[in-house]
């Protein structure tokens, strides 16, 4: 409780010092719950995603289609990105998050569940819910993106519910953002 409190001071007291030093507000978006935010802006690098790159872009695409309080884009060539995005061996995992301007997070998009007969535009929209916050929900049906493999094989829905949604935009609508994520690993 008092980490929290402390996260939240800090977040109001960095805000309002970026104010006085004239630092220009985001543009404000007006998120499920009628409630007023600052669009968060997080960027992510597809330069080591190998074959999974359209399913990054397409997972991305999403989320950004989904929630209105956050926008992922596209890092631009030789920038560092809050987000990397890696094609590896092993199983789908991510950082999880929320992931904030300036912060560190990764997605493996991992061959092993792919060469199971997983989805893999569910895989990236799924490990992109990592990154904003979201922890898996196993079991659970297909019609839930966090229910991960529990859904099955036959399972290719890319999108998030409406409950999926509305904690993305609660966690990107005031100091939890600005607080970050856990930094943990999350697989699936």
């Amino acid at each position: 409780m008092f980490r929290r409190a402390l996260l939240g001071l800090l977040a109001t007291v960095s805000m309002t010092a970026a104010l006085v030093a004239g630092a220009a507000p985001q543009a404000a978006a007006s998120g499920d719950d009628g409630v007023h935010a600052a669009v968060v802006t997080i960027t992510y690098s597809d330069a080591r995603a190998g074959e999974f790159a359209n399913a990054v872009t397409q997972g991305v695409a999403i989320w950004n289609a989904s929630v209105t309080n956050v926008r992922i884009v596209k890092a631009a060539a030789g920038t560092r990105a809050d987000v990397q995005v890696i094609a590896d061996d092993g199983w789908p995992r991510a950082t999880l998050g929320p992931v904030r301007p300036g912060g560190s997070g990764t997605v493996w998009m991992g061959r092993q569940a792919v060469y199971q007969g997983y989805n893999v535009v569910r895989i990236a929209s799924h490990e992109f819910g990592h990154i904003l916050g979201l922890p898996d929900r196993k079991p659970g049906p297909c019609s839930s993106l966090m229910s991960g493999s529990s859904a099955g094989v036959s399972c290719t829905n890319p999108y998030p519910n409406s409950t999926e949604i509305s904690r993305v935009q609660w966690l990107y609508s005031g100091w939890f953002a600005a607080a970050g994520g856990t930094g943990k690993v999350v697989i699936d």
